[in-house]
């Protein structure tokens, strides 16, 4: 009890000066350039009833590749006259090449005082993914935008303590860390060291459901626990407290991180870059159905439960039914190499937000349901191992005897059809 009170302690010190604000979903512009302004309305109004604030736009260069899609999505955005606003995030690694720096100057210009961009204080918030190449860049396009911005990149790859050489051109900072290396589970020991050096500063935690790509097109064929990150990571949200909190993703499919809907133009297919065949078939809408639930806790330290809800997770085959097909367990590149079976679980995970006490069971196949116990109101996870069943996975909740939600998704299959595994979550709730 009392090492739970010094943790907590701990938590409040670490914590910037400001506080919780809003929360943002990372969007891939660039796989949705065939969008309408009616379909970016669709996913605003999706993301705006699951209580996210705003996207934060993903642009590369070459922008003019892009731009009508940043004009559809301001004038939707503008159009719903909602609270929902966007912003960017110049991403340095992605497209041709770094951004100029006369260019991003030039789009600030243009949107920042837009109505549907987010301002913290009366600036513009602006991120990056990653630019560390160009940080002296800032300075210039800071002075040169009217009124200036709001400033917290992704400079990630520096760490804290290279961040902190640099903490006078920033207001704050955003970390992509946010999957844990190997066969463990996340942990906050990295947000508390951004939290640390920055300080006062303002700290953008992110937080992720899923991490599993395999484009070798791209040099991309890695996989990373998921398995309960979307709880444990919503969990340490609420431990911590940050300024700001980012998802990541909205809609990039290529790496098996969104929660919005499955756009088909906008999933990889072709020779090495075949985003399909892990993607089709495999949703995670239902992962947004916690989403009120914690944005609320996050903002205000409560949150109404109305109705019973469920979200639940798993592979469609155990990891070592299938070949890995070249993915890694980790990027290989700057982290210890695993075989990637070595790091995920065959288990099915569930999250229940129940209004009250309630009994959990999850079937699979005609098998004898595991049954669990949320004995107090709130968001209870649990998480079953396969054990060799195969077939439909039943989740429901019962209080008194009686079921009061229920929901089935697709089968655990013996082995997959193509041979090859897939390391993506089917995704289902109620």
């Amino acid at each position: 009890m009392l090492f739970a009170k010094l943790f907590f302690l701990l938590v409040a010190a670490l914590a910037s000066t400001v506080s919780a604000q809003a929360v943002f979903a990372h969007f891939m512009v660039g796989v949705v350039q065939s969008y309408n302004v009616d379909l970016w309305k669709k996913d605003i109004q999706l993301a705006s009833e699951a209580g996210i604030d705003g996207f934060v736009l993903n642009i590369a260069t070459p922008y003019g590749n892009i731009a009508p899609q940043v004009a559809n999505a301001f004038q939707a955005a503008n159009q719903l006259g909602s609270r929902f606003k966007l912003l960017f995030s110049f991403d340095y690694l992605g497209g041709a090449g770094p951004w100029p720096a006369n260019e991003v100057i030039n789009i600030l210009k243009q949107y920042g005082p837009n109505a549907a961009y987010y301002k913290y204080n009366g600036k513009p918030l602006v991120s990056t993914f990653e630019g560390v190449n160009n940080i002296n860049d800032w300075p210039n396009i800071r002075a040169s935008v009217p009124g200036g911005i709001f400033f917290l990149p992704d400079w990630a790859s520096l760490g804290p303590g290279g961040f902190s050489a640099h903490l006078d051109k920033v207001d704050g900072a955003f970390s992509w860390d946010m999957w844990p290396e190997g066969p463990n589970s996340m942990t906050t020991a990295r947000d508390q060291e951004w939290q640390r050096m920055l300080g006062s500063k303002a700290y953008m935690m992110g937080v992720s459901p899923w991490f599993f790509t395999n484009l070798p097109g791209y040099g991309k064929q890695w996989t990373w626990r998921g398995d309960s990150l979307w709880y444990d990571r919503w969990e340490q949200v609420l431990a911590l407290k940050p300024a700001f909190v980012q998802i990541v993703t909205w809609n990039d499919y290529g790496e098996s991180h969104y929660i919005g809907p499955i756009y088909q133009p906008g999933v990889l297919s072709g020779p090495n870059t075949n985003a399909r065949a892990y993607v089709d078939g495999m949703p995670h809408d239902a992962w947004r159905n916690l989403l009120p639930y914690y944005i609320a806790r996050y903002k205000t330290g409560s949150a109404a439960i109305p109705n019973d809800k469920l979200s639940y997770w798993y592979r469609l085959t155990t990891a070592a039914a299938g070949s890995a097909n070249g993915v890694t367990g980790n990027n290989c590149a700057y982290q210890r190499c695993y075989n990637p079976n070595e790091i995920v679980q065959d288990k099915v995970f569930v999250t229940a937000l129940v209004k009250a006490p309630a009994v959990v069971k999850v079937q699979i196949g005609s098998n004898q349901p595991d049954t669990f116990q949320a004995t107090v109101a709130g968001a209870r996870h649990f998480t079953t191992p396969f054990n060799g069943r195969t077939g439909p996975v039943r989740v429901w909740i019962e209080r008194n005897s009686q079921s009061v939600l229920s929901s089935t998704g697709t089968a655990i299959l013996a082995r997959p059809a193509d041979g090859i595994t897939n390391y993506n979550a089917w995704v289902g709730g109620a």
